[in-house]
């Protein structure tokens, strides 16, 4: 991608879409700033965000566009003379503005910059649609990156989404999809990057405009609520803990209204591997599914040498360097894959090296039969003139020893380089010429026969280049190629060598419930006890209970008959005294209290089980959430090799291997090592 051309006026008109054009300048200015050092911008209070916000304002507004080189300038000797009611003077002063000047000056001196000048321009049409007008899919990749570029260029990526989607008319049918991969750090709960605000406008607005988006993530706590409630579709994995589950519910409560929680909350609990739970919001029931099975190797990140090799898998090998960076033309497959339009470069006899460097033939691993496919591909006949041709390349592959003991660390790895061309004479990125290890024992002593050689060039003009660059190479293995562990102190556990955090956050957890059952079966025991106890004193009591019951029914009885013989005997004339039915009447009294008393011991006994099963269950999820802090308690740690665990195997020039196919009046290389 060409960075230079990502900055020019948005093609919708400015009037009709001021508050949105600002929103997106406040985005880029805040992500801009950020990349050249920036901190914790505040868009209101930051004289470097007002600035850059009323220079982009300025040129947007009358349809100029802006790149790097024309800001700087712009910076210095800004197109207005106020800001607010102040003098830009006084407001930003030259000598402060100097500053910011310089800092995006150096950014774009830097050697890394370049890697920002060519590429294609930030044309959304062109990313969904090929130069005929098939549709396509465009994957950027961003694994190479650092935060702060990383996080730049998706501001910028989403600004263009947004404004390339205000040109589109409405629809309800799907016109296109953006897709983000571990959207982690882009959309926060908290926090507020340059590319929250986009995002959220996105997710607000995009459908109206055909444009849906999916946002990927293993832990939804790590997204913004508002994120959630305006998601119609769910795809749902296991989670590992409780706290993610929880804001996924809430989540769901807030974009669907009522629902399910208990179903919910038990269904993604018992999900297994590969197992989804999948919600819609206009559908009448969740449905789970299973993915398809598949095999992948899971390498890791792809490495940036390898990228060209990815492109050309999917004929997308052709480069477009952006008309903002240089002006040049679009670049050729012939010189994308190394040819020349004349003859073939270089001789037949092998250049002889003016230093002592070492020197190695990387051996063919391309067959004949997949070159000549390339070829044909390309529309080279099979009848062309063939030929092998070395081209120089500076290579280097070291082996490093990492021990430790406090980590139980004791590993050896092979880093490997491999440089095509350098230019220039200043620093080199090695981490973006880093390849996969070189079978030393499989290269050739030798040239292949009648083969031509590229000619030699910086570094291998002087073998004080070559010192140099060997040097720093030891430097930046020494310096950037430390092995990262996760370690728990309280488990005392280390991650191997290779093992993801999720991974060993996993093997964390399962050593941390190595005793839970036990300790949660003293606990149950405990409790169990209590639980004994209390319930033999509620027998005794319901067998009183029944006792006085029984008491009470005979005592009304005798009560009752006792009545009736009293009134009997005053209409007969018979004087009988009063004092037995009282009698009576007051044990029955006595009764009824021993029944009512039984009663409400019964009640009491019951509301200390109810109590002391909620007791049981405190205290089991304290301790289980007590385990999962002990499994929580992560750490990482960057264990550095010795310099004297650094050794150089071979470090000097390689002749990497090609073929060479005649078509006419040119030659067309295909690299013959892989």
């Amino acid at each position: 991608m060409s960075i230079l051309s990502s900055l020019k006026a948005p093609s919708i008109p400015w009037e009709e879409n001021t508050e949105i054009l600002r929103e997106n300048i406040s985005s880029t200015a805040t992500a801009l700033l950020e990349l050249v050092g920036y901190k914790n911008i505040d868009p209101v209070r930051s004289r470097e965000h007002i600035l850059l916000s009323n220079i982009f304002e300025n040129a947007w507004s009358q349809g100029q566009n802006l790149d790097l080189e024309s800001l700087i300038m712009r910076v210095q000797t800004p197109p207005f003379e106020k800001l607010g009611v102040f003098p830009i003077s006084k407001f930003y002063p030259e000598k402060d503005r100097f500053e910011l000047a310089m800092a995006l000056n150096n950014f774009i001196a830097a050697p890394s910059f370049k890697n920002w000048l060519q590429g294609q321009a930030l044309d959304i049409n062109a990313f969904l649609y090929s130069p005929d007008g098939k549709p396509r899919h465009s994957v950027f990749y961003l694994a190479h990156l650092a935060d702060q570029e990383r996080m730049f260029f998706i501001t910028l990526l989403y600004s263009a989404v947004e404004t390339w989607m205000r040109t589109q008319s409405g629809t309800s049918s799907l016109r296109a999809l953006v897709y983000f991969d571990e959207i982690v750090g882009y959309l926060p709960p908290v926090a507020n990057p340059p590319s929250k605000p986009i995002i959220l406008r996105l997710l607000k607005q995009a459908r109206a405009f055909g444009v849906g988006l999916v946002l990927a993530t293993q832990n939804p706590i790590d997204l913004d609520y508002k994120a959630l409630s305006n998601t119609g579709t769910w795809i749902i994995g296991k989670l590992q803990t409780d706290q993610d589950k929880q804001r996924l519910l809430d989540g769901l409560a807030t974009a669907t209204g009522s629902f399910d929680r208990a179903y919910f909350d038990s269904a993604i609990s018992t999900l297994g591997k590969r197992v989804f739970l999948l919600h819609n919001v206009h559908a009448k029931a969740p449905e789970i599914f299973t993915t398809r099975w598949a095999m992948n190797y899971l390498p890791g990140p792809i490495m940036r040498t390898k990228l060209a090799e990815l492109n050309r898998l999917v004929g997308a090998d052709v480069l477009q360097v952006s008309s903002a960076a240089n002006g040049n033309a679009p670049i050729s497959v012939e010189q994308v894959l190394g040819g020349a339009k004349k003859d073939l470069p270089g001789s037949l006899n092998e250049p002889v090296l003016s230093s002592k460097a070492n020197v190695l033939y990387l051996p063919v691993t391309v067959s004949l039969s997949e070159a000549l496919r390339l070829a044909a591909e390309r529309g080279i006949p099979s009848t062309a003139e063939q030929r092998y041709h070395y081209e120089p390349s500076l290579v280097g592959q070291a082996k490093v020893y990492f021990a430790n003991r406090t980590y139980g660390l004791d590993l050896e790895k092979k880093i490997s380089v491999n440089l095509p061309g350098i230019e220039g004479r200043g620093l080199v990125r090695w981490l973006d010429y880093q390849q996969e290890p070189i079978d030393l024992l499989a290269a050739e002593s030798s040239p292949l026969p009648n083969a031509t050689f590229g000619d030699l060039r910086y570094p291998f003009d002087d073998e004080k280049n070559i010192a140099s660059l060997s040097k720093d190479y030891e430097e930046w293995i020494f310096r950037d190629n430390g092995l990262t562990l996760f370690t728990n102190d309280k488990l005392k556990l280390t991650s191997k060598p290779g093992e993801s955090r999720e991974a060993f956050e996993a093997r964390c957890i399962k050593a941390s419930q190595g005793g839970q059952s036990d300790e949660v079966e003293k606990i149950e025991q405990k409790y169990e006890k209590l639980r004994k106890s209390i319930e033999s004193k509620k027998m005794k009591e319901e067998i009183e209970l029944d006792k006085d019951q029984k008491i009470l029914n005979q005592r009304r009885m005798e009560e009752a008959g006792t009545g009736l013989s009293t009134v009997v005997s005053l209409f007969s004339g018979h004087k009988k005294s009063i004092n037995s039915s009282l009698t009576k009447r007051r044990l029955t009294s006595t009764a009824k209290s021993n029944v009512e008393e039984s009663e409400l011991m019964i009640k009491e006994y019951n509301k200390q089980l109810a109590e002391l099963d909620e007791k049981l269950k405190e205290e089991l999820a304290a301790y289980q959430e007590s385990t999962q802090d002990m499994a929580g308690t992560i750490r990482e740690v960057t264990i550095n090799p010795y310099k004297k665990d650094i050794v150089e195997e071979f470090f000097g020039l390689g002749w990497l291997p090609h073929y060479a196919f005649k078509d006419g009046e040119r030659w067309v290389l295909i690299p013959a090592y892989r």
